[in-house]
């Protein structure tokens, strides 16, 4: 049997669904589950099972048989800690069928079968009586299905669930309670991740200034949460204007609501300025005294001393304000967080009215505007940033003629407005999507230039001359950005569309960006390859089979992949140079035959050699160079500044993935990096040598 699974194309600029063997999917899954970074958390760990060893006294010095039900049990660990701890059984739930299966194999390997039962099933199917799964109700509740924002999961549901059928009242839970945190801040950076900053554009006949249309200034924005390594943001990115408070509490061990609630807290700010960002965050005590704590709080809420255990399952949360509240110092204002089933979001309100009491029925933000189905956050980044767009003006400046017919290819792209600006004849934009299209003639209209820029909804090759008013473009323009763009060559698409849009051009057509090139470079990372290295023993208890189940999935492709990761999240110090692998010339189309290179690279720096980083730079003129990922290696020691407004490609060695394969102090790293034209896929293999 085959499935169809949706990839990337950059050939089309399109998700498009292909067919794959039927284990596909699962081995997907797998591969980038978070299964190795939990296994690998010490802290969550150590204090899941601290927990659980309290539960457990709890229950026997009550005198009652412990009967354990572990929701979500993935390799079976949390069961394994509780029978180890003396719970008499353990009903393990687990819904993903391959986990249940691998989670049978580990509890056997370690002798626990006869203690722990595995149920394949969603929790909220699970049965209880003498023909039931469950032979009787469980008096401890183990779970762990948390995310980043708490309840993203459908934890609310499972444990409502669980609480009327499966477990008895008054049980333990371990997690017993957890806690959400929120600090307001004003934030330049993380509010240009929300909206779109006016530009200032030097045309020869005076300022110009895009803005964005009121549908924009006043929409909510994305629904969903934005998940990010909040550690790796300084200080200097934003200004605390309260101290962190709690909003909200949730006690694992009575009866729980999946029933949307909201929650208010006064809140006096500690400074004024503009409230623009909710920064948010939570922790769960293992035990009701709350003397066993995993927090996921950052690291300026914490002592300088206190040690931060990485981890990227669990991270801190990025919610935007409907609009930037202005707040006084010393004046308190009321900050409210709603929930429903998977999902929180917060207002600001000066003072309470009676109004507030409907405020539970406040529906969740949805985008009105269309700019935030189209951008994602990184995108609005990229769009305000100052530098990167002087860079474009001065590049169109320098090839931009008063005759020029210009098209731009790009989704969503303000390079047809600063064109227009900067005076060329007549200008066009190429856009593939309704909702591009809609975007566009929206940001247009607020500039008054409905009638100066020409978007044509066709894929370029279904352009016909009368599209373009029977004219040869003269200058085809590119950021290149495009939507369905996964990893940094994706957005090669650009080139695609210019060989198709070929009999469109003039003779001496001038392209920009003029060329890109490939780069990689050999990095040792500080966390990040823990998401991939294998764990062995967990806790004292064998997990090999699981570490193995991963291994198997990420070789299920003959040729390995790289990864799409946002590296300012991660930091990483270079042990080799830059390597330029490949330069994709679009004044020439593409070619059709294989490209191959293969060499080595010597390791400049001492370190592990846990993967190589690779990016794309794009020539917009032959002065100007915009990188999608290496902004500079800071000092002697290696450590990297990355572009935060794109993913790089990651590429792990086999000395992450199977540390036996470890070469001790390698000197050079050889590659093998091919570009199939036809597929528009890059391929890679790398191997340490001594």
């Amino acid at each position: 049997m085959k499935i169809f699974c949706g990839r990337a194309n950059p050939t089309t600029g399109a998700v498009e669904w292909l067919e794959e063997d039927e284990n596909y999917d699962y081995h997907q899954e797998i591969a980038r589950s978070c299964y190795a970074d939990m296994l690998n958390d010490k802290d969550r760990n150590t204090k899941y099972f601290q927990g659980i060893r309290a539960a457990v006294g709890r229950v026997k010095e009550r005198g009652e048989r412990v009967i354990v039900l572990d929701i979500g049990t993935g390799t079976g660990l949390l069961s394994m800690m509780a029978v180890t701890a003396g719970a008499d059984f353990c009903y393990a739930v687990e819904v993903f069928k391959p986990m249940a299966e691998t989670a049978v194999k580990i509890v056997g390997k370690n002798g626990f079968s006869n203690k722990i039962k595995i149920i394949n099933k969603h929790s909220t199917e699970v049965t209880v009586g003498p023909d039931g799964d469950m032979q009787s109700r469980a008096n401890i509740l183990i779970t762990e299905l948390f995310d980043t924002e708490l309840i993203g999961e459908g934890a609310l549901p499972s444990y409502e669930h669980a609480h009327r059928h499966l477990v008895e009242e008054g049980c333990e839970a371990v997690p017993h309670r957890a806690t959400v945190y929120a600090q307001l801040v004003e934030s330049k950076r993380m509010w240009s991740w929300n909206k779109l900053f006016p530009i200032h554009v030097q045309a020869e006949d005076g300022n110009k200034m895009i803005v964005s249309p009121p549908e924009m200034e006043n929409c909510p924005g994305a629904p969903s949460v934005y998940d990010i390594q909040l550690n790796q943001v300084p200080l200097c990115d934003f200004v605390a204007l309260s101290e962190g408070v709690t909003m909200f509490s949730v006690d694992f061990s009575k009866q729980v609501s999946r029933a949307p609630s909201y929650h208010t807290v006064e809140v006096v700010p500690m400074k004024s300025g503009k409230a623009q960002v909710v920064l948010s965050w939570w922790d769960i005590d293992m035990d009701p005294a709350g003397s066993i704590k995993c927090t996921m709080a950052p690291y300026w809420t914490r002592s300088a001393s206190e040690d931060i255990p990485w981890r990227d399952h669990w991270m801190q949360c990025v919610y935007f304000l409907p609009n930037e509240e202005p707040v006084v110092q010393g004046q308190s204002v009321n900050l409210t967080a709603f929930h429903d089933d998977y999902s929180v979001w917060y207002k600001l309100q000066k003072g309470r009215t009676e109004e507030d009491n409907t405020a539970v029925n406040v529906e969740s933000p949805v985008c009105r505007c269309q700019a935030h189905l189209l951008w994602n956050r990184p995108r609005f980044g990229e769009l305000n940033d100052q530098n990167r767009t002087a860079q474009y003006i001065q590049a169109l400046q320098t090839v931009m003629k008063p005759n020029s017919i210009c098209l731009s290819v790009s989704d969503g792209s303000l390079l047809p407005v600063l064109a227009h600006h900067l005076g060329a004849e007549e200008v066009f934009m190429l856009e593939t999507s309704s909702v591009s299209h809609s975007l566009m003639q929206k940001i247009f209209k607020a500039n008054h230039l409905e009638n100066k820029i020409k978007i044509i909804e066709k894929n370029p090759e279904l352009l016909i001359s009368s599209d373009l008013g029977d004219k040869k473009v003269s200058l085809l323009i590119g950021e290149p950005f495009f939507s369905t763009s996964l990893l940094p060559w994706h957005n090669l698409y650009f080139w695609y569309a210019r060989t198709a849009l070929a009999h469109h051009l003039t003779s001496d057509i001038k392209v920009l960006p003029q060329s890109a090139s490939l780069h990689l470079m050999v990095v040792e990372f500080k966390d990040l390859w823990r998401i991939r290295s294998p764990c062995g023993i967990c806790e004292g208890f064998d997990v090999r089979i699981m570490d193995e189940m991963i291994k198997n999935s990420l070789d299920f492709r003959e040729s390995r992949e790289a990864e799409p990761h946002p590296l300012w999240e991660y930091p990483c110090k270079s042990l080799s140079d830059p390597v330029e692998v490949f330069t994709f010339d679009f004044q020439q189309t593409v070619p059709e035959h294989n490209i191959r290179k293969e060499g080595l690279i010597n390791l400049a720096r001492t370190g592990k050699s846990h993967g190589a980083v690779l990016w794309m730079e794009y020539q917009l003129v032959p002065s100007l160079i915009i990188s999608t990922g290496l902004v500079q290696v800071s000092d002697e020691k290696g450590y990297c500044r990355w572009t935060p407004h794109c993913k790089q490609a990651v590429y792990f060695f086999r000395s992450v993935t199977e540390p036996e394969s470890l070469i001790n102090n390698p000197s050079t790293v050889a590659y093998a990096v091919s570009f199939n034209p036809k597929k528009g896929e890059v391929g890679m293999d790398f191997q340490l040598l001594n």
